[in-house]
């Protein structure tokens, strides 16, 4: 696959094949991956805690709220649920100012995912103070977003966005469609 083809393929998946496990060598090589974005000032201060055991699984899915625009979803089901996760932390130890840090790694996570055939979502939606007493996270450690992983199990269209119409949706074949606006529409002369 060129850059574009993983680019383009990698979308929010919010459905997998809960039984396809991902194994903590698979999380590791994702991370390595966020570990080589470029960091402002170099600081690296971004940490990751790794969650791919069932039980775990099963105790972060609680944690999470899932794409607010499909307001008659509750979240994938049983069967269809992330087989791994990846929280992304700040250690306010080493810097409080990341700039855009986070964004830069979690990208490098994302199209890696997309290159071994997985799926991802990043949740920003999430119950923090859960996490932190489920996972024992350290309280100079600031719990930023959850990336969730798997095999994926649905389909994601990219659409031309039509006007300002931004917001995502599923068809009743349960085909997940997103509206990207158009090049010319982005370029200002």
């Amino acid at each position: 696959m060129t850059l574009l083809d993983i680019i383009t393929k990698s979308r929010s998946i919010r459905r997998f094949d809960e039984g396809k496990r991902l194994d903590i060598e698979t999380l590791k090589s994702l991370v390595n991956l966020a570990r080589l974005a470029p960091s402002a000032r170099n600081s690296q201060a971004l940490k990751y805690k790794l969650l791919q055991t069932e039980l775990a699984c099963a105790n972060m899915f609680p944690a999470l709220a899932w794409a607010g625009y499909l307001t008659d979803w509750q979240g994938p089901v049983e069967g269809e649920r992330p087989a791994a996760y990846i929280i992304v932390l700040k250690d306010t130890l080493i810097n409080n100012n990341i700039f855009c840090d986070d964004g830069l790694a979690i990208q490098n996570i994302l199209l890696g995912a997309t290159e071994q055939g997985l799926g991802a979502c990043v949740l920003a939606s999430i119950k923090r103070e859960y996490i932190r007493e489920t996972f024992s996270i350290s309280n100079h450690l600031e719990i930023l977003y959850v990336i969730a992983l798997g095999k994926p199990d649905e389909e994601v269209v990219l659409k031309e966005m039509d006007k300002n119409k931004f917001e995502y949706w599923r068809d009743d074949a349960g085909v997940h469609y997103v509206p990207k606006r158009n090049l010319d529409d982005l370029l200002i002369d």
